[in-house]
């Protein structure tokens, strides 16, 4: 999320017709309701504004889940979310708030579902950035586990895409595969088909070109890497070269 953002919102608000429990935790961030109102002067709210404040939203809600906040899980949503200097206060009081709203996180999932409909690879990216969070102190409790399945379920997310979303942070025995949404049964060629196909799918160059805000590109670059060192050991495992080139098959 851009200084600008904050700045603005610190400084008056922005006018984005965001409307729901989003619009009103921003606005009462900002102590008025500008932001949560129809016909707002800036039109619809962007989409790096719903990504950054639904993912600070539901990062908080999970915090509450497991009534837990470690200083890992600090750090981790920290290096993904993208604070401006000097705007530490505004952004740990955007998550209190979200922390101690009325609202449940259905509310705030339901909406930021509804905003992404059509881009399922950006709820994708919402899941990912919650798993980074929960499994930064080396495990994903099960309070936590349960509110990403929720949370996976109100976005829509099938059994097997949640899982392959899991393996990226959850060590399984079948981890390499699952990661890559593949099966042991499939060819080299295929193979090595479809781990391009996934490179191109989720380079965080892809990100910035569509401009998603800076939380969307750490998400999707920890989830190349993920992507990557999945691919490393099923190349070792099979005496393939350890990487390809990164063109689209």
């Amino acid at each position: 999320m851009s200084s600008s953002f904050w700045g603005a919102l610190g400084g008056g608000g922005v006018g984005f017709a965001l409307g729901g429990p989003l619009g009103a935790l921003l606005g009462a961030l900002a102590g008025h309701v500008l932001v949560d109102r129809e016909g707002a002067p800036f039109g619809p709210a962007p989409r790096e504004l719903v990504f950054t404040t639904g993912l600070v939203a539901l990062a908080a809600k999970m915090a509450r889940s497991d009534g837990v906040v470690t200083c890992d899980e600090v750090t981790a949503f920290r290096r993904i979310v993208t604070v401006p200097p000097g705007e530490e206060q505004r952004v740990a009081r955007l998550f209190d708030l979200a922390k101690q709203t009325s609202a449940g996180f259905e509310a705030y999932a339901g909406q930021i579902a509804a905003a992404f409909r059509d881009e399922p690879a950006l709820l994708e990216g919402v899941l990912d950035g919650l798993f980074l969070i929960a499994a930064a102190d080396g495990a994903v409790h099960e309070a936590e586990y349960a509110y990403l399945r929720g949370v996976a379920a109100i976005f829509g997310i099938a059994d097997a895409d949640f899982a392959r979303i899991e393996a990226r942070h959850v060590r399984r025995p079948d981890d390499p595969y699952l990661i890559l949404g593949a099966s042991r049964e499939m060819a080299d060629d295929e193979l090595k088909r479809h781990y391009r196909r996934l490179v191109a799918e989720n380079h965080p160059d892809r990100e910035i070109a569509r401009g998603l805000p800076q939380e969307a590109v750490a998400i999707a670059t920890r989830r190349l890497s993920a992507i990557n060192a999945a691919w490393d050991m099923i190349a070792h495992e099979r005496g393939l070269a350890r990487r390809l080139s990164h063109e689209p098959a």
